[in-house]
């Protein structure tokens, strides 16, 4: 049945001594090729040939490398631009925070600026919150966060860290309206620091300038000087700045002449303000009734003398109900 012959059984690699002698011919051949091939251009040819034929080959045997690129590539780019999307969301959230830690750390300063304030009076003292600012150009008035609860009484005096605000006008269970000193309906009693002349300071109306009417002709009042509050009538806290002159006006033809002045307080530019507590308040100055008892005599009143040799009678007294 067996029908091969003992040369087809022969098999293909058959068993015996190592592949040395091969191996080393090989290599014998190899190495004279190299020589070969470094020492002339004989063999530039047939390289150039081979490299051309094998390039397909070589093209095939890179395509797993290359798709394994581009899958890292592809990850890589989905990655990056998660992380971006990332990054930007978080620089948002970051901004925001430093735009609330600048916010707070002006208030805390304001706050630090009120307390340095309210260690110079010796009074009690509470920081409230300006929660409004009226938008009325008519009326400067200011919303405060604290009322009749926390104690806070009609006519006492409001201030901030640079100087007197105004006063309390209505008074509410949680919250208090407070009128500014440039409303034209609030009047304070001042001072000139330098000279010690006491007058009464007007709001002009136009939320940034008071007024000091009817000023004697030669009074001794300069541009640059400081008013303070001179402590008449007790509502406000004697020796507090007020303001600073920044103009004089001598009206033609008149014996007196009028000072503008610039608040000192941060008037609806700050966050928080202070109540000043005053155990014997005083009345509430009218800028009506100021301006009227201020107000230089009539011109026909001044050129009244009396006759030589003439008496004039004393004006009979007025009667009260």
């Amino acid at each position: 049945m067996n029908t091969l012959s003992n040369a087809a059984r022969k098999p293909l690699f058959p068993r015996g001594p190592g592949l040395g002698l091969e191996y080393l011919l090989f290599v014998i051949l190899s190495i004279g090729l190299m020589v070969a091939d470094s020492r002339g251009e004989r063999f530039r040819p047939i390289r150039e040939w081979a490299s051309v034929a094998l390039r397909p080959l070589l093209w095939v045997t890179s395509l797993p490398h290359a798709t394994v690129q581009l899958g890292q590539h592809l990850d890589s780019r989905e990655h990056l631009l998660a992380e971006n999307r990332e990054l930007k969301n978080r620089q948002l959230e970051l901004a925001g925070r430093l735009q609330r830690m600048a916010a707070l750390e002006a208030e805390n300063q304001r706050i630090r600026e009120l307390l340095s304030a309210a260690s110079s009076l010796q009074s009690r003292v509470l920081i409230a919150e300006v929660l409004a600012v009226s938008g009325n150009a008519y009326r400067h008035q200011v919303l405060l966060g604290k009322g009749e609860r926390d104690g806070v009484y009609r006519g006492q005096a409001v201030v901030d860290a640079d100087g007197i605000m105004g006063q309390v006008i209505a008074v509410n269970p949680t919250t208090a309206i407070a009128l500014l000193i440039t409303d034209p309906e609030h009047g304070i009693p001042v001072q000139v620091t330098r000279t010690g002349l006491q007058t009464v300071a007007l709001g002009r109306g136009d939320g940034q300038t008071l007024s000091l009417p009817y000023l004697p002709g030669n009074a001794d009042v300069k541009v640059g000087d400081l008013l303070t509050s001179s402590g008449l009538g007790g509502r406000f806290p004697p020796g507090y700045p007020v303001g600073k002159v920044t103009q004089l006006r001598h009206p033609a033809g008149e014996n007196f002449m009028e000072a503008i002045a610039m608040p000192a307080a941060q008037l609806g530019r700050g966050g928080q303000a202070l109540l000043v507590w005053n155990d014997q308040p005083g009345a509430t100055l009218d800028a009506s009734a100021v301006a009227a008892l201020m107000a230089p005599p009539p011109a026909d009143a001044a050129r009244r003398k009396p006759l030589p040799g003439k008496r004039v009678p004393p004006a009979a007294p007025e009667r009260r109900p």
